[in-house]
């Protein structure tokens, strides 16, 4: 009876050793801030370079203070708008038209992708054109949009989806085409066919080039959009494109600077949520250190 006690007991601590492995040693809290810090302190550096050239230039009188004012004053004007009910008006619905159109688009696209990677005669007849569109500038769009749907806000959203499916499409397909052969045949014995085959194999394996795909169309559409907020004008709406456009128009270089930055900011900021979703997916792979 205690020789099968001590042999229990040797088996559980086994497993329990075995459990460690596969939960890896613990981390440490402070390795946290570190991380936060060595992500951060590049991006500090850079904003710092960017805002001492600027001073540089500014002080060099290249251009007069009306034209290039210098960036104290740009972020003066910057702090004060974010203080403003009607600047937020504005945020919101820039990000409501992006969110609408790239969400449009990531359907289209997903659903173009997959009928091409499937459908060698459908890859013939429009594979070639897909990369077309994905090279042409989205502001050629817009002289038809606005043709076809006048100054609405249809006419934004149209060129919005143009400027971006195209990139969804191409990251489904290219990610689809290098799922490896290996794995299709070690499904196709275990009896995968159809959705099944998609949803469990396929779908997951061109995760991370689809990932990228939505990562490029995002940058499309963003642009796209920035585009159209200036060149259409919708009456009665006011967003960041809008403001920028007025502020052009009455030569506020301030205020231009500052929605500029705006942007850049919201840029940056949406960016980096895609960059989470990229090395969530790396570490779920095992391609980068947990």
């Amino acid at each position: 009876m205690p020789t099968e006690v001590a042999a229990d007991n040797r088996a559980a601590s086994e497993v329990s050793g075995l459990d460690a492995l596969e939960l890896g040693p613990k981390k440490e809290k402070g390795r946290i801030g570190r991380r936060i810090w060595a992500a951060t302190w590049p991006k500090l550096l850079a904003i710092a370079i960017v805002v001492g050239i600027w001073q540089l230039v500014f002080l060099s009188e290249w251009r007069p203070v009306y034209v290039l004012p210098p960036p104290a004053d740009v972020f003066a004007e910057l702090g004060t708008l974010i203080t403003e009910p009607r600047f937020w008006d504005g945020v919101r619905l820039t990000m409501t038209r992006a969110i609408t159109g790239f969400a449009l688009a990531v359907a289209i696209g997903t659903l173009i992708g997959a009928l091409v990677s499937q459908f060698k005669p459908l890859r013939a007849a429009i594979g070639s054109l897909i990369t077309g569109l994905q090279t042409m500038p989205s502001i050629m769009w817009f002289p038809l949009a606005i043709l076809l749907f006048q100054l609405g806000e249809e006419a934004i959203l149209f060129v919005v989806v143009l400027g971006a499916a195209p990139s969804v499409a191409n990251g489904l397909i290219s990610g689809i085409d290098y799922v490896p052969r290996t794995w299709l045949r070690v499904g196709q014995v275990m009896g995968m066919t159809g959705i099944a085959k998609y949803r469990h194999l396929i779908l997951p394996a061109s995760l991370p080039s689809f990932v990228s795909g939505l990562k490029q169309g995002w940058a499309f559409s963003w642009r796209s959009l920035m585009a159209g907020e200036l060149l259409v004008i919708v009456p009665g709406t006011v967003s960041i494109g809008v403001r920028m456009q007025t502020a052009r128009d009455l030569n506020d270089a301030v205020s231009v600077l500052a929605y500029i930055i705006v942007v850049l900011v919201i840029g940056i900021l949406v960016d980096q949520l895609f960059n989470g979703a990229d090395r969530a997916l790396r570490k779920r792979w095992g391609l980068t250190a947990s």
